[in-house]
């Protein structure tokens, strides 16, 4: 069925300046589809992948040259083979599905195979800053009972980064995410603080292209792949050296791709995670249908925007809440 499509970016300011390991972010600018058929929507939005160079501006550029063939009509499984994973495939694939929902009258999370959605109890995600402000921004978040660190590579900072969070939150789950800052030579330094500090996940120790550095290296907790496994080929590719897989719909190319690498990861004996590259509630929706089938939750990129979309995601006693009324077929607008 021809569809009509509608392309922008949106810059999204943060409410406030985020720090991971090399990185400050202060806005996290998106791309937002709309597909149309009459009186059927579909939208979708991406906010890519920064360390890939995959960003809305050339995004935007990638969808807006096939316009003709999008127009036309394609599905989800065409869109897998006529653009590569990343933000561009995310954000069009994410339209289809609920433009999909909304031609058959069915939630999103009907079609993707599941009886109901629940809340799911998601991290809430602390910058990297000086221990004690860590530790003050991990205990303003009153009602979570799950934290992730960002980590920056300074084993003996991390560490009293890790101590003072714990030392105000005893009783929360907490991860740590390195962002990458890591090598073979300075990971074995931080281990033992992570273990005493009860530290449950480490996500993403060392660099995309250097996971062999986690090859002979003593595992006293789970480690997670983020940035070194992108997709389904790369899951393939990489899981051997991980035992988390962190599936986030702007690396993979959208939530088709995401429940297929969920499904290959659990074949493959790992445990799932679901995150995010910041973004609205909108961006949050198909995640949080992603996030049904998955063992950790990091779904609180819209608290950090300046402003959030109407309707939205709800956050309630350390857990996420997306009702139909955000995405699929009751959305409103």
């Amino acid at each position: 069925m021809p569809l009509e499509l509608e392309l922008h970016n949106e810059p999204l300011p943060l409410a406030a300046p985020f720090r991971i390991a090399g990185h400050v972010f202060e806005a996290m600018p998106a791309t937002v589809v709309t597909l149309r058929d009459g009186p059927h929507r579909g939208r979708g939005e991406a906010a890519g992948v920064y360390y890939t160079d995959d960003r809305p501006d050339t995004m935007l550029t990638t969808l807006e040259a096939l316009r003709p063939r999008i127009e036309a009509g394609i599905d989800r499984d065409a869109l897998r083979t006529l653009l590569p994973a990343g933000g561009a495939r995310n954000a069009l694939d994410c339209a289809l599905w609920e433009l999909e929902s909304q031609r058959s009258g069915r939630p999103v999370w009907a079609l993707a195979g599941l009886d109901g959605v629940r809340p799911l109890l998601t991290t809430f995600t602390v910058g990297a800053d000086t221990p004690e402000a860590m530790a003050e921004g991990a205990a303003a978040y009153t009602k979570a009972r799950a934290l992730k660190l960002k980590l920056t590579g300074d084993a003996d900072l991390d560490a009293a980064r890790v101590r003072a969070v714990r030392g105000r939150c005893p009783a929360a789950w907490i991860g740590v995410d390195a962002n990458q800052g890591y090598t073979a030579r300075t990971l074995p330094h931080l281990l033992p603080a992570l273990v005493a500090a009860g530290v449950s996940l480490l996500e993403q120790p060392c660099a995309r292209g250097d996971e062999a550095a986690l090859d002979g290296i003593e595992r006293p907790l789970p480690i997670a792949a983020d940035e070194s496994i992108l997709d389904l080929a790369e899951l393939e590719a990489r899981h051997h050296r991980f035992d988390v897989v962190n599936i986030k719909l702007d690396k993979c190319g959208g939530l088709t791709e995401g429940l297929l690498m969920a499904e290959r990861a659990r074949a493959l004996g790992k445990r799932v995670m679901v995150g995010n590259m910041a973004g609205t509630s909108l961006a949050a929706a198909p995640a949080f249908v992603l996030g049904q089938y998955c063992d950790v939750v990091d779904l609180d990129g819209p608290i950090f925007l300046a402003q959030d979309r109407s309707p939205s995601v709800r956050y309630e006693d350390g857990h996420i809440v997306c009702g139909d009324e955000v995405w699929g077929p009751k959305a409103a607008g």
